[in-house]
């Protein structure tokens, strides 16, 4: 695998960090933080004119892997409003594959562009991270299906244009073959998205579905297979590197330590346990990003991704843990202080990296299905 960008790569790589310098404004920072809505159209069609939106287009020349890796970690280092646009890419992807020709002909082109946006809908109130226990229900009707249930933690539901559903289809099958994928639009009758808020103070939702009316166009994959559907989105979250938001608390961490003194005048960051600290966190963000580099090598290779993509949300996740305790416990109270607190260090960026961090190892799986998963596919473990 390589270890070093190649000059093409790199020379991406610079494209991508300018646009994001140009792009995110003060005023879409603040826009951001103030909502805890993390998309805008605007940002949006910046990407999609040059073709980095969904990153995977319809038509035309694809992205390689290392280039998809490349502009995922850039958008996750300027902590862009890209969330909407990823999940679009995942579902685009499996309409692709197992999609109708007419979901097919309403959504591909328009979500490599960003006309069309596609939320999650898999989590419920009363079923965590075991999706397979869903109980939303839909029911053949004729042509149609009608379907009632809630879903928990659907981020963008309330903007989003479609609504990817996991729905149990036959109650009297084990959990995992029971189960049917849906594209269900926002605007039908019988949709709702009520406002949740995280511990970093982003905008979620619960989605509620009262006989809610779709046709059968609607589905995506076979009856009663929407596991295995499932699972085609769920391999590439699973393969989702989290090291540039630690590359980017370091850079904050860097800059307190050395723009501070200490009770003597000496500055933080010649204090032998500051660089210690400092020192463990940049071992971190190299070893996130060679993990998640062979993900893409495997890609690139024609390999499939097992247990490596797993690896790599694990341990980058957990490693933005330990790293954000660790800078608010080495700048003491003062990290406490909120974002736009003038009186905050790097503007509070210490301390909400930390509350987001405390998420990472929720989203797309929690650390116990990552290593679920390892044991079982990496190491061949019985379940």
């Amino acid at each position: 695998m390589r270890f070093t960008l190649d000059p093409e790569l790199a020379q991406f790589e610079s494209q991508v960090r300018d646009h994001l310098r140009s792009a995110m404004t003060p005023e879409l920072v603040e826009q951001i933080h103030t909502t805890g809505v993390f998309h805008d159209y605007e940002f949006t069609r910046g990407l999609a004119e040059k073709g980095w939106y969904a990153a995977d287009p319809a038509q035309g020349e694809r992205m390689s892997p290392f280039q998809t890796q490349i502009l995922i970690a850039e958008l996750h280092r300027a902590d862009a409003p890209m969330y909407l646009g990823e999940t679009t890419r995942m579902v685009a992807s499996v309409v692709r594959q197992v999609g109708t020709p007419f979901v097919q002909e309403r959504v591909l082109d328009g979500a490599a562009n960003g006309d069309v946006t596609i939320a999650l809908g898999f989590s419920e109130p009363e079923c965590g991270s075991d999706v397979a226990a869903a109980s939303t229900r839909a029911v053949r009707d004729g042509d149609d299906w009608l379907i009632n249930g809630s879903k928990m933690f659907t981020t963008n539901g309330h903007i989003a244009d479609y609504v990817f559903l996991l729905a149990r289809t036959d109650p009297e099958q084990p959990k995992h073959k029971g189960l049917t994928m849906f594209l269900v639009p926002t605007n039908s009758e019988g949709f709702d998205a009520q406002a949740v808020w995280t511990l970093s103070g982003e905008r979620t939702n619960i989605t509620f579905y009262s006989d809610l009316r779709i046709s059968d166009q609607w589905r995506i994959g076979e009856v009663n297979a929407g596991w295995q559907t499932l699972l085609l989105a769920l391999e590439d979250e699973h393969a989702s590197g989290w090291g540039p938001h630690i590359a980017r608390l370091l850079e904050h961490a860097e800059r307190w330590a050395a723009d501070t003194k200490d009770a003597s005048g000496i500055a933080r960051i010649d204090d032998p346990d500051v660089r210690r600290r400092l020192a463990r966190a940049a071992i971190e963000v190299e070893v996130s990003s060679l993990l998640l580099s062979r993900c893409a090598w495997l890609e690139e290779t024609g390999q499939r991704i097992e247990a490596e993509g797993p690896m790599s949300k694990l341990f980058s996740t957990e490693a933005l843990e330990r790293a954000s305790q660790d800078f608010n416990e080495m700048v003491g109270p003062d990290a406490l202080r909120s974002p736009f607190d003038p009186t905050a260090p790097e503007n509070g960026q210490i301390q909400q990296i930390m509350r987001f961090s405390l998420g990472t190892t929720i989203y797309a799986g929690t650390s116990e299905v990552q290593r679920t998963i390892i044991a079982q596919r990496g190491l061949g473990l019985p379940r």
